[in-house]
């Protein structure tokens, strides 16, 4: 069995895109998951490595083959799963604690080569990936804010209000009213 890790892989539509193209190429997927993929096979020969590489990089994905990117890609993709298709983060998230858990790292460590290899801090990926939500849940208009700041694990509707205009330069009652939520949304992999 070969595991495979594919950058930019950030929601259900992906997993199912990826699982199409393996199956396409006359590969076995046995896994697909955000950003990793187990496959039969034992191996893959160059002209099947190279067809999947040109097939992903066609649909937006990358296939890594560094250990370092194959791990930076783990940690967004379990922020991307905990925030945005979670069904809530009511309780508090030790994120520390998780990422250092689920990518067998210390913490000090993936933080430092997170920063080093995106330019910018895991907090503040994590804080950007959490505005990206908020932005969303705006745009349905289905929740209060503080339903948004419990949901999100805000420890109270100033502190994520307060996040949000620090981010945005707006707060989330003015970015509401300007109605600039559809021109303001980022794709997940471009945060």
């Amino acid at each position: 069995m070969i595991e495979l890790h594919i950058k930019n892989m950030v929601c259900g539509r992906c997993i199912m895109v990826v699982r199409n193209e393996l199956t396409n190429l006359g590969l076995h997927p046995v896994l697909v998951e955000m950003g990793i993929v187990q496959l039969e096979e034992i191996s893959l020969t160059e002209d099947q490595r190279y067809n999947l590489e040109k097939k992903l990089n066609e649909l937006g994905f990358e296939l890594l083959d560094d250990y370092k990117a194959k791990l930076i890609e783990q940690i967004k993709s379990l922020v991307i799963e905990k925030i945005h298709h979670s069904n809530s983060l009511d309780e508090k998230i030790n994120w520390s604690k998780l990422i250092s858990d689920q990518v067998f790292h210390e913490y000090n460590y993936m933080s430092g080569l997170f920063s080093a290899v995106e330019g910018i801090t895991l907090e503040q990926y994590i804080i950007r990936q959490k505005i990206e939500k908020v932005k969303e849940l705006l745009f349905y208009n289905e929740l209060t804010l503080n339903e948004i700041a419990n949901k999100l694990g805000y420890s109270s509707n100033a502190h994520l209000s307060s996040q949000f205009k620090k981010n945005t330069g707006q707060t989330p009652s003015q970015f509401k009213k300007t109605r600039a939520i559809d021109k303001n949304r980022k794709a997940l992999d471009e945060i």
